[in-house]
């Protein structure tokens, strides 16, 4: 989770990524990075790692990053 934190300037997002965050968080205009930077940095997310992939858990909101690339994969509002 530390590698995750140390490593916040590699993480990015395609552009299908983009549209898929923005769409699944029912958020427009957004810088998708710079907003999943600051999910990820604050204090009461948690980061969990499984796989190939860190969970990041805030709120009602999920983040998958794949965690040798630094890709923002998706994003999610918790039901």
């Amino acid at each position: 989770m530390k590698k995750l934190i140390e490593n916040l300037d590699k993480l990015h997002t395609t552009e299908l990524g983009k549209i898929r965050i923005l769409r699944n968080l029912e958020i427009e205009n957004t810088d998708v990075v710079g907003y999943c930077k600051t999910i990820i940095k604050d204090p009461l997310s948690t980061i969990t790692e499984k796989g190939k992939n860190f969970y990041i858990s805030k709120a009602d909101i999920t983040l998958t990053v794949n965690k040798h690339s630094y890709t923002i994969i998706t994003a999610h509002k918790k039901k």
